[in-house]
């Protein structure tokens, strides 16, 4: 990076990309639109694929064809500022733009250019309903421009998955594309790989992608026996008593037996001391299963469907389906609610979201709120934000919070509010932090002789019709952060509302045709008068991000809209972050607080939160990290052992007579392809035995390095680092000992299973919900806040 380069990156504000140079290009793509319109089908495609020839290169000629090919499709021509958030993709940035303001049809004239440019491009979404849904949905746009796509969801097959990765643009859920790198990884034989090269990576929901879910680990794992130990711990945490046995720390990060809890756990187990040597196990057991019980909370942290525990997103609120806490944990849970332990497993391989992305050697996405973590996306990605203006303004009315003394004060005047506001009958989209709090308000309102729709994870199946009506007169839903990833909200109500993107480009900002089914004018104009969809959440979330994505459901693509928060200093938000902070204030009759210094406290320990889980990130990276750096190694080696016959070359030097022997007993095809397997096999072991040493490391290097006064991350690399050098020497021994054992058969051939060459008879993957309790020590999470609140003074 130049002199210039590095002054820019220093001095420039976060979302200040000069988008004029893209404008520019806009405003040609414009004056070529007359000429492009009068192509004929069979025309346009060609002049798509002419692109080709030039590399892709003519932007302004990718605009004016893109525009025409969606008018032409999907009856909706791209505005301006939807052209320009194509181009800030196709200059390698994350684009901010606002909701409803077309998002997923720039994605895929984006997707289009790259691959016009020749490059295959991953278009990674959330999940598979919004995979299939939009690779379905922009299909005839990308074969009008000759560009052939496809779509990857959880269950397709090996084939399916191969087939679908060949095309030039393939949509999947970021864990599918992970996971299928993670099985890749563990092929023996390069035809039954499924994943080509990494060249482009499209994001949609780039915030959640890139930042809240950076470090969470893709894991791929092979049988192992199930632990039979977790309910016996669970029924002897279930007897204590908080306060009395155990104690939580004031941020719910830590539990802690006390003397007297130590004794009663003593005593459930026989008598044992848990602080000698040989119980270590059962101290783990019982801390794991303390945690289970006295910090993760149902319907909070997760919820009970189908007989299994399922985890909950916290950015999304919704059920995270393949994501599990480390078995330990997990076990620990389901022992905690008395139900069938899932199945436990070795890892095998693993890989963070971050590394997956890093991967890539071109990032882009795009997303509504990115310019909150743009110093983020610089420090992990060295990605910059470009902020794109709406098409038309917002007009949305942000009333200032409302603050309360306590929780009761605050749910009493929701209620009110909220009944308040029906009375109108405008719609209202009330947003809450969590499950437990959207069932204990839906209660309270029934009592108050409200009716409402509850969307939670409990019932997220019914997401997308539950947010669709949300703007229907009359209407008031109930949802946890589940609302507004991926389903508009019209005024009036929508039965025919397909998608986030809503963008015909006729105008009137309703998304619909002139003259087709949707919002019917009476209906629309009734809540418009109203002033339209009505936000109120029910507290600040942990990051302004969400806050911001509840807001933006309202006033979309310029419809009038509003938008309130209540809060109250007896917030987990506020007593876990700024606990120390009394503000010198006199609530009302009411138990409401208009005091500015009370006011800042909340957002004061909102910043302090976004502090400790920046921190947090950073700090599991550099745990990661390392461990990336050594996997890369690994795999350089395991590539050229796959692709080439350097197994059977080395193999022949250390062991020549055996070499020989065996050489002339099955020919060389086949003792190639033995050498082959047998280096691949303990190499492969090597490397899931060194995480599992690292998972154990890392577990107990933070008391350790707390006793010795130390930093854990040196103490983590000190260990670590020693440990993989010898592991390259390990797997080639190994080898070496394999191949001299081997024997042939009767038949003249090589049986790798009888020289214990076994691999997991079943494997699976999932995501970790990765140190839920924060990856340090209790007193480094307390140092990170108290360091966070003068900070964020």
């Amino acid at each position: 990076m130049g002199l210039r380069d590095r002054v820019r990156r220093l001095i420039q504000r976060p979302g200040t990309i000069d988008l004029t140079p893209l404008r520019a290009t806009v405003a040609e793509a414009g004056a070529r639109e007359d000429r492009v319109r009068a192509l004929s089908d069979a025309e346009l495609t060609a002049a798509a694929a002419a692109l080709r020839g030039t590399g892709g290169e003519d932007l302004a000629e990718l605009c004016a064809l893109g525009r025409e090919a969606a008018r032409r499709t999907l009856g909706e021509r791209p505005f301006d500022v939807q052209l320009i958030g194509t181009l800030g993709m196709l200059s390698g940035h994350v684009v901010e733009m606002a909701t409803g303001e077309g998002k997923t049809l720039a994605g895929a004239l984006a997707a289009a250019g790259y691959a016009l440019r020749g490059r295959r491009v991953h278009v990674m979404s959330v999940n598979d309903y919004l995979a299939r849904r939009d690779a379905e949905w922009m299909e005839p746009l990308y074969a009008l421009l000759g560009v052939p796509i496809a779509w990857v969801g959880q269950n397709s097959t090996p084939d399916e998955r191969r087939a679908a990765y060949a095309a030039e643009v393939t949509y999947a859920p970021v864990s599918e594309i992970g996971f299928d790198l993670l099985r890749d990884r563990l092929c023996t034989d390069t035809a039954d790989r499924v994943l080509p090269a990494h060249e482009v990576a499209l994001i949609d929901e780039a915030d959640s992608v890139l930042i809240d879910e950076a470090r969470v680990p893709l894991v791929l794992a092979g049988a192992a026996e199930l632990q039979e130990s977790e309910p016996a711990y669970a029924e002897v945490v279930r007897l204590l008593l908080s306060g009395v046995h155990y104690k939580i720390d004031d941020e719910r990060r830590n539990v802690q037996l006390t003397s007297a809890g130590t004794e009663m756990v003593e005593r459930a187990l026989g008598g044992i001391d848990l602080y000698t040597t040989e119980h270590v196990e059962a101290l783990t057991g019982v801390n794991v299963a303390l945690h289970a019980h006295a910090l993760l909370r149902r319907d909070v942290d997760y919820i009970v469907r189908d007989g299994k525990v399922r985890l909950i997103n916290e950015s999304r609120g919704r059920v995270a389906l393949l994501q599990r806490w480390p078995d330990g944990l997990q076990a620990a849970v389901e022992a905690k609610e008395a139900l069938d332990p899932t199945e436990s497993g070795e890892i095998l391989d693993s890989v963070t979201v971050q590394g997956l992305i890093g991967g890539y050697p071109t990032v882009c996405g795009m997303t509504g709120t990115a310019v909150a973590v743009a110093e983020q996306l610089r420090e992990f990605y060295r990605l910059e934000v470009a902020v794109v203006p709406p098409n038309v303004p917002c007009v949305r009315e942000d009333a200032p919070d409302r603050l309360y003394a306590t929780v009761a004060d605050k749910e009493i005047a929701l209620v009110e509010h909220i009944s308040a506001v029906h009375v109108e009958g405008r719609p209202i989209l009330v947003g809450t932090l969590d499950i437990a709090e959207s069932e204990r308000l839906a209660r309270r309102l029934e009592r108050a002789k409200l009716s409402c729709v509850v969307l939670n994870a409990k019932n997220d199946a019914a997401e997308a019709a539950i947010v669709a009506e949300a703007g229907t007169y009359g209407r008031i839903t109930v949802s946890t952060q589940i609302a507004g990833r991926g389903t508009d909200i019209r005024l009036g109500g929508a039965a025919t509302a397909d998608g986030d993107d809503d963008h015909d480009g006729d105008g009137d900002g309703d998304g619909d045709k002139d003259g087709e089914e949707g919002d019917s004018p009476s209906a629309r104009d009734r809540v418009a008068q109203l002033g339209g969809l009505y936000v109120i959440g029910t507290g600040r979330h942990h990051s302004s991000r969400l806050d911001d994505q509840l807001r933006g459901r309202a006033g979309r693509q310029g419809d009038p809209g509003g938008s309130v928060f209540f809060a109250s200093l007896e917030d987990d938000l506020t007593t876990q972050y700024a606990p120390d902070e009394k503000p010198d204030a006199t609530p009302d009759v009411e138990g409401r607080i208009e005091d500015a210094n009370a006011t800042w406290v909340v957002g004061h320990a909102q910043r302090v939160a976004e502090g400790v889980d920046l921190e947090i990130h950073r700090n599991t990276w550099r745990y990661s990290r390392l461990i990336e750096l050594q996997r890369r190694e690994v795999l350089a080696e395991r590539d050229g052992v796959l692709r080439t016959e350097a197994a059977a070359d080395f193999l022949a030097k250390r062991s020549p007579d055996r070499h020989a022997e065996l050489l002339e007993a099955v020919g060389r095809p086949a003792l190639v392809a033995a050498a082959r397997q047998i280096a691949l096999y303990h190499l492969d072991r090597c490397w899931t035995e060194h995480l599992g040493f690292l998972a154990d490391l890392r577990e107990g290097i933070h008391l350790r390095s707390l006793a010795r006064g130390l930093n854990p991350l040196d103490e983590f690399h000190r260990d670590a680092v020693p440990v993989y050098k010898r592991l390259l020497g390990d797997a080639r021994d190994r080898a070496v000992k394999t191949f001299e054992a081997l024997t042939p058969t009767a038949d003249g051939e090589l049986d790798l299973s009888d020289a214990g060459l076994q691999r997991p008879s079943a494997t699976w993957t999932y995501l970790v919900h990765d140190n839920p309790f924060g990856a340090m020590d209790e007193r480094a999470i307390k140092g990170l806040v108290a360091m966070f609140r003068r900070r964020a003074r």
